[in-house]
């Protein structure tokens, strides 16, 4: 719960769950990063043991913490094994038992933030103990807040501190700041940036500069940072990659993922194709309207998204089972919540693969859609098209630069 304290040694004994809460691992260790200028250290993952492995988990795939363990949002598990970034503390085995002045660090303590995207946690507080003396027999213990003891925590270079400043900004922010430094410190400060912060930031950039952006990290780290990228953003990164280095990364990632992305890379550059995202929300038209909402409420799924439901057949997996409509959010709060899907929907246009982009963009104008839906010719559904993504690709190819006046 937020506000609430959480121990480092409590947290480094909790099994890893799955998100169907089954055990799959055990928590070792937690990694924290500096937080910006007078801001806590920021948790952004813990080491887990899974499969005889030490991995990574990022905190942003962390549901929630607590007494029965750490349970994830998804059922995807990364297994490369862990190894630690330029910057990252960790607490078990780096800062508990570190000396300061005369005591030792014997625990720290986390703190839940209220976020209203993601469960995150920071440092609130650090336990010093002090060794037993002639005069004092028994070691004294003391609970201090992170700042009375924040060079444990400290930058240790001027870019780790300047990505800690920079993890709170807008990623459009972002981007023109890094835009704005010489290319050999934009990657330096790639490599202390936290994965999912790397890609939003990627995905502010055009694929040239991304490429230049990439050039010096290993396959495991790209990967990783891949793996936080928008499939349609990550589609046409993928796109501009030279081949080889375009199958190196296709062949470390997963295997799902990767036959997702081989699919959006055969469409035609121009066409709907091309721009489609396959992670959009479906669901079968027997679920009810509270089921569609706990659904759109989950705080991942980008606006444009979770602005309607996809209905359709089973599978629900693009490529779909047949497609029957589709359910707006504003749908969703006028009907009670058992009613069924199926007996709310709107039978929208769909458009095929093929369609270009002109005539996508006409369609969203047409029907003043958030999103549409893309179908096979059989009519299963492929995946959809937001109206932001139509909107960038529309844009002159430079619109990002002229209007922050960075330098290329």
């Amino acid at each position: 719960m937020a506000g609430e304290l959480i121990y480092a040694f409590r947290v480094m004994r909790l099994p890893l769950l799955d998100a169907g809460g089954a055990p799959i691992g055990r928590l070792e260790d937690i990694v924290v990063v500096p937080g910006r200028t007078a801001s806590a250290p920021r948790v952004v993952g813990f080491v887990a043991t899974s499969q005889r492995r030490r991995i990574f988990v990022n905190a942003n795939r962390v549901a929630s913490l607590g007494s029965d363990g750490a349970r994830l949002r998804s059922w995807d598990v990364d297994l490369n094994p862990f190894k630690a970034r330029p910057g990252e503390r960790l607490v078990g085995s780096e800062i508990i038992d570190r000396r300061v002045a005369d005591e030792t660090v014997s625990d720290v303590a986390l703190r839940q933030v209220p976020d209203p995207k993601v469960v995150r946690w920071e440092i609130a507080k650090v336990r010093l103990a002090k060794k037993s003396t002639l005069f004092a027999r028994r070691p004294s213990f003391r609970l201090v807040d992170w700042n009375e003891v924040s060079t444990l925590f400290a930058a240790d270079t001027e870019m780790q501190a300047e990505a800690a400043r920079l993890h709170d900004m807008h990623p459009s922010d972002v981007a023109a700041v890094v835009r704005a430094l010489p290319l050999q410190q934009r990657k330096q400060l790639a490599e202390v940036m936290d994965d999912d912060r790397l890609a939003d930031l990627l995905e502010e950039l055009p694929e040239a500069e991304q490429l230049r952006l990439i050039e010096g990290l290993d396959l495991d780290r790209l990967v990783n940072v891949l793996d936080e990228m928008e499939y349609d953003d990550l589609a046409d990164l993928l796109a501009e990659m030279p081949g080889e280095q375009r199958t190196r990364v296709l062949d470390a990632m997963d295997d799902d993922d990767a036959e997702v992305m081989r699919q959006l890379l055969s469409y035609a550059e121009g066409t709907a194709g091309s721009l489609m995202t396959p992670e959009i929300i479906v669901l079968p038209p027997t679920s009810t309207v509270a089921e569609a909402l706990a659904m759109i409420r989950d705080p991942e799924w980008l606006v444009s998204v979770a602005a309607q439901v996809f209905v359709t057949q089973m599978p629900l997996r693009p490529p779909t089972g047949r497609y029957l409509g589709v359910v707006h959010f504003q749908r969703l709060l006028r009907e009670p919540p058992s009613t069924e899907l199926g007996r709310c929907l709107e039978e929208e246009p769909t458009i095929s693969a093929t369609t270009p982009e002109r005539e996508v963009a006409e369609r969203l104008a047409s029907y003043n859609m958030m999103a549409i839906g893309v179908t096979d010719e059989v009519g299963r559904l492929l995946g959809a098209i937001t109206v932001d993504d139509v909107l960038d690709r529309a844009l002159p190819a430079d619109w990002r630069q002229r209007r922050r006046g960075g330098a290329v």
